[in-house]
């Protein structure tokens, strides 16, 4: 019970990871043998753990080669900081996972392909790939161009928004479904062959800008509208009451917003008729986008910021500076904000303070969903 008394106060706790003890890689041991046991339960299950947009694209061979070597770098890790004695009680967990993930079939699990694509799924590959990639790239990248050097990777208020990430990836399944079916059922009669065919005749480059303009347009209005309408700010609140900025902290969105806004951007590129390759592409951007621009990375671009949003650009739209607030609404392209009027207007580099003007919304993930619902201001 003690081990797990540790474990527990460690995962409640925030703060610089001290070094020598065994705590970083310890860690660094653990994620990968957590990773690793859920990747065998998603081999296991893939007809109810996995995305069917991801699995049609796996190279499985690649998939297990990956899930060995996190294995025996993770156990590797955990038996030298049990032998020596840094952190024990860390690396026993971890050691625990990596076997517990072997004995369930580790990375030579068999999948048998013939199984239906239209069961009802969570996307824990989805999570898995994300959070190894996202976790691997910008932490990295917030280290080499940190802009507040002193905070830690597990800042103040990093479980609420690990709990989002979580969340939000999980029911991806849901918000794929819901927003489909949304699109379909109430802009489908939009939609019409010639503009489709003139779109997608599009050459590729050209498409792409139009797709992110596009996108970005109905992105600014709608985030525009959660600013303004009170009813959609009760949503929309909960992102913004992030008090520090990093990798992980545009995670922290109700599910409610993510359903609204997706299905918003969504109708267009339905309606217009992007290609595949197109749409995969613009994919790629808003994802890149959506997590370096909550970075806390010190990049200004120069005078591309007036053109693209950059974490300096969106870093000020998260800030209760006064000369901030309702300001910066853009996802991709900044200069929608100059030319609507909405774009900050400042002396100084970098806002001082992030999140809602007034602290009025409660930390935690169960109680940041509840709040829309509950909140009497």
């Amino acid at each position: 019970m003690l081990e797990i008394d540790k474990l527990n106060e460690f995962t409640e706790s925030h703060g610089a990871l001290r070094t020598g003890r065994g705590l970083v890689s310890g860690v660094i041991a653990l994620t990968l043998a957590i990773l690793c046991f859920l990747g065998v339960l998603a081999f296991h299950f893939p007809e109810y753990l996995t995305t069917p947009q991801l699995r049609k694209s796996y190279d499985v061979t690649v998939i297990r080669t990956i899930m060995l070597t996190a294995m025996a770098i993770a156990g590797g890790i955990s038996l030298v900081n049990i032998l020596f004695n840094r952190s024990r009680w860390l690396a026993t967990f971890a050691f625990a996972m990596v076997a517990l993930a072997a004995f369930l079939g580790g990375h030579k699990v068999e999948v048998d392909p013939n199984f239906p694509d239209n069961t009802p799924y969570i996307g824990l590959d989805w999570f898995i790939l994300d959070l190894l990639g996202s976790s691997l790239i910008f932490i990295f990248i917030e280290k080499l161009f940190a802009l507040r050097k002193d905070q830690p990777i597990f800042r103040a208020e990093w479980q609420t928004d690990f709990h989002h990430f979580i969340v939000n990836h999980m029911v991806v399944g849901f918000v794929l479904l819901a927003t489909n079916l949304i699109v379909h059922k109430f802009f489908g009669w939009a939609a019409n062959d010639g503009i489709r065919g003139w779109v997608q005749g599009l050459n590729f480059w050209v498409a792409l800008f139009l797709i992110v303009l596009v996108a970005d347009l109905v992105q600014y209005w709608t985030h525009r509208a959660y600013h303004e309408v009170p009813l959609l700010w009760r949503l929309h609140a909960v992102h913004h009451s992030v008090k520090s900025m990093d990798w992980m902290a545009g995670s922290r969105q109700h599910i409610l917003e993510l359903l609204i806004t997706r299905t918003l951007v969504l109708a267009p590129i339905y309606v217009l008729g992007f290609s595949k390759e197109v749409i995969d592409a613009y994919i790629v951007i808003v994802g890149f986008q959506a997590v370096f621009n909550h970075a806390n990375v010190s990049v200004r671009l120069g005078p591309l910021r007036y053109v693209l949003v950059t974490p300096n650009f969106h870093h000020w739209h998260h800030s209760q500076d006064q000369e901030a607030l309702d300001k910066n609404y853009a996802a991709h392209f900044a200069f929608l904000d100059y030319l609507f009027g909405t774009a900050v207007k400042s002396t100084k580099l970098w806002p001082e303070h992030y999140g809602v003007l007034g602290d009025y919304v409660p930390n935690g993930f169960v109680k940041q969903f509840k709040f829309p619902f509950t909140w009497k201001g």
